[in-house]
């Protein structure tokens, strides 16, 4: 008797692992010119916090021009048109958005679960959209040396999707480009980061600021009800705070931030109310097989700096639509056309990790070795001492982050055919 299980198998065009914000746009994408696409993502739901939460301008672009930017201004969010720099000497602007070229002079603080499920619920209108929930990759399906398909598990067991492209965009530990074997060069980063939560209260500080200390740095992003705050620290320090307990991260707040009062106990009372983030910079020297693309942090990890991760998830899957949409519905999709999207994208990556490394090591590194308010880096003294050159790079990290080094737009041609209701 053959006792061989019989798998369950699923045929698409495209196959996209990982539904956070470079899937979930890829698949609307996508599903809008009519390719036939599935979404795996492993979680039930969206809701996982301690991330990036900043659509920045170039995300607002492509928005509206899909259309969509009225729905996305229903979703609660805070818009941000400035970002401070607080010091023992005073405050400074560190990016100012109201300088901004274009329509948009701000970014907007969304909860990422609330941004994935507006994408989600937009691109459930198409026919040709399919989001499976609690689908986590494993494997991928091969064949002649090429990249067939996944397999993935979900609550009913092992299942398979078959298409001619598979994208990984399951982030910075992809299991997909593991299974490929592409291997990131990493280039180091001289921080980790903690996140944490408290509430705000009458009497705050108004906006989003980064607090400078010597050898600290705390990042405040207001977002209306409660502060979504970031201790930054040396590489590899993390268990040595630990070992002090909660309580050493309650001092270091309350000595540097000392307007949150017993908020930090009530806000954080043990270490399970803390996000650690591992900082990576890291990029793919290929980012694709016969068969299978990496976008997003599966194709390069960036740096917290600038918080321009989730943007340029976003545009790389605007660069893969626009340049694969056709192909797909062809059912063509050779490694040339993969080729042509790293091309497209690979440049703006290096460009923005350029920065962020130049930045981590003449400001991130020297203030995290400081001592004192005397000996903090020569840029951040400039920035916060000298208001001529202080509004200078107020603009230019403005545009850094919001804008970028190339702004995609929406080439690929819409369908006409929607569902009346989302799903």
């Amino acid at each position: 008797m053959d006792t061989t299980e019989v798998i369950p198998v699923e045929n698409r065009t495209c196959c996209v692992v990982g539904c956070g914000p470079a899937g979930a746009m890829l698949g609307l994408l996508l599903a809008r010119a009519g390719v036939d696409v599935v979404v795996l993502e492993k979680y039930p739901d969206f809701f996982r916090d301690f991330r990036g939460d900043t659509i920045h301008a170039s995300t607002l672009q492509v928005l509206d021009e899909l259309g969509l930017l009225a729905g996305f201004e229903q979703v609660p969010q805070q818009r941000t048109v400035s970002i401070g720099i607080r010091t023992d000497d005073g405050t400074a602007t560190l990016g100012d958005f109201s300088t901004l070229p274009g329509k948009f002079q701000y970014i907007s603080m969304v909860p990422q679960w609330d941004f994935l499920a507006f994408l989600t619920q937009e691109a459930a209108r198409y026919p040709s959209f399919h989001l499976r929930r609690q689908a986590e990759a494993f494997a991928l399906v091969e064949d002649g040396g090429a990249v067939r398909g996944v397999r993935y598990r979900d609550p009913d067991g092992v299942r398979e999707v078959r298409a001619p492209l598979t994208v990984a965009c399951d982030g910075r530990h992809s299991v997909i480009r593991q299974e490929a074997g592409l291997v990131a060069v990493e280039f180091g980063a001289p921080m980790d980061v903690l996140w944490f939560r408290v509430a705000k209260a009458e009497g705050d500080p108004a906006g989003t600021f980064a607090r400078l200390a010597p050898g600290r740095l705390f990042p405040m992003i207001d977002r209306r009800t409660y502060w979504q705050g970031a201790y930054v620290m040396p590489k590899g320090s993390f268990p040595q705070l630990k070992a002090r307990g909660v309580g050493g991260l309650h001092q270091e707040l309350h000595r540097y931030l000392p307007f949150l009062g017993n908020r930090v106990e009530k806000g954080v009372r043990s270490w399970d109310d803390v996000g650690f983030l591992e900082v990576k910079v890291n990029r793919l020297e290929r980012w694709y097989r016969r068969g299978l693309l990496c976008i997003g942090d599966a194709a390069h990890a960036m740096s917290p700096i600038g918080g321009v991760g989730i943007n340029l998830a976003v545009q790389d899957a605007v660069a893969a639509a626009n340049l694969l949409a056709e192909p797909l519905r062809r059912g063509a999709v050779t490694e040339a056309d993969l080729r042509a999207v790293q091309r497209r994208r690979e440049r703006p990556t290096k460009l923005t990790q350029r920065v962020q490394l130049l930045m981590q090591r003449n400001m991130i590194s020297p203030l995290l070795e400081s001592s004192d308010s005397a000996q903090l880096p020569r840029p951040m003294r400039l920035v916060t001492r000298a208001p001529f050159v202080g509004r200078a790079v107020a603009r230019l990290l403005a545009r850094f982050m919001a804008i970028g080094f190339r702004a995609e737009h929406v080439r690929s041609a819409p369908i006409t055919e929607v569902r009346q209701e989302t799903v």
